[in-house]
């Protein structure tokens, strides 16, 4: 496998540490273009210093003087500023670009970076939510890969390889259930955020965690995948799976299933995205198929986890109705983490905003920015 320059967008975060991870045991293999973080300056800093990536930009402008002085001896551009994220694309010489920026922020860089031909892993699952038809179409236009992170998707396009998409008739996404699974409407009543951050599989970083809690994460993922893979809704269905050892299946036409296993460690799709078509050697943990003695798997809740109910709704409706479903989510899970709602009063929020809100069938990016502007502010005004 030949060397490829990798950009990371979102390099301070759970998914962009790990993906320094394989890029440190693989320094034949990869090296480091770009980094980027909104606020984490001092470990930016210190991952510049490590990997000397060509540029490095800080979301917040207020830390760009602190950042341009961490780095004056060096020969790496210092930018700030969410146009500079973007507009780097444009210059940024990596073949392939890793989003894991969280949320609506990671489109418009997304975007960008496929109008500059890079190949794209992402782990923004929110890009393909928000506006998966457009991406999909950009994708085309300018002939690039778009490589799933997510250990669901990464699952299911391991399975599909060699695979006919016309012979899949089902995929299944598995959920672990997150640290409430079982547990009824009542129990919920007054859960805390730091019971809903102890995910009992996956470290991940405090938004996508409270998703996973909320069951949300798995909604977005379903309607990630119907981009993905070209699917129709009803071929995407969720079952939850609570050792997290089977990612994801695949079923085809003739009845029969394929699935990818492996232990929960987000660092295997993350290095399956950046050298594919190849595979490379990991010195990575493996599954010792004697250490479970039963994978087991039941329905999800979808009247005490109604947040996938209203995912499933989105996907449905079509649309820009994901994209407001998503402005609606990010608002209620920051509410949640600043202790202003109910870890129950997120779905009536999120429920209430879709019902106020307009469906757009054929949306253009200028719909995507205003409805989540305004599927924020009225999500805002249930909560304050």
């Amino acid at each position: 496998m030949r060397k490829k320059k990798v950009a990371i967008l979102g390099s301070t975060g759970s998914i962009g540490t790990q993906t320094l991870q394989v890029v440190e045991a693989n320094p034949d293999l990869f090296e480091i273009t770009l980094l980027t973080a909104n606020n984490n300056l001092d470990l930016l800093i210190e991952q510049a210093h490590k990997f000397k990536p060509q540029r490095v930009v800080i979301g917040n402008s207020d830390k760009f003087a602190a950042l341009s002085e961490a780095l004056n001896y060096t020969d790496i551009e210092v930018l700030s500023g969410t146009k500079a994220l973007s507009d780097c694309m444009s210059v940024d010489d990596s073949e392939i670009v890793l989003s894991s920026l969280v949320g609506f922020s990671g489109l418009l860089p997304t975007i960008k970076a496929i109008e500059a031909k890079k190949n794209i892993a992402l782990a923004n699952k929110e890009t393909l939510v928000v506006a998966g038809c457009l991406i999909n179409k950009l994708i085309h236009e300018y002939s690039v890969s778009l490589l799933p992170v997510d250990s669901e998707h990464s699952a299911i396009f391991q399975c599909l390889l060699g695979e006919k998409t016309e012979d899949v008739e089902k995929i299944y996404i598995t959920a672990s259930g997150g640290p409430f699974r079982g547990k009824q409407k009542e129990q919920l009543l007054n859960i805390t955020k730091h019971e809903a951050l102890k995910h009992p599989n996956w470290n991940m970083g405090a938004k996508i965690t409270i998703d996973s809690a909320s069951m949300m994460n798995k909604g977005l993922e379903v309607i990630e995948a119907k981009w993905l893979f070209n699917l129709k809704n009803e071929q995407i269905d969720v079952i939850v799976h609570p050792q997290s050892i089977i990612h994801s299946i695949v079923q085809f036409i003739d009845g029969s299933m394929k699935a990818q296993m492996g232990l929960p460690d987000m660092k295997v799709p993350i290095q399956f995205a950046l050298s594919y078509p190849d595979r490379i050697l990991s010195s990575f943990p493996r599954l010792n198929f004697a250490d479970y003695h039963q994978l087991t798997f039941e329905k999800p809740d979808l009247k005490t986890f109604r947040n996938l109910a209203l995912a499933y709704d989105a996907l449905h409706q079509g649309g820009i109705m994901p994209c407001i479903l998503n402005a609606a989510n990010e608002v209620a899970v920051d509410a949640f983490l600043k202790d202003k709602i109910k870890f129950l009063s997120m779905p009536d929020v999120i429920e209430k905003t879709m019902s106020k809100m307009k469906n757009i069938q054929n949306p253009n990016y200028t719909d995507f920015v205003e409805c989540d502007i305004e599927a924020r502010q009225i999500t805002l005004a249930q909560i304050e």
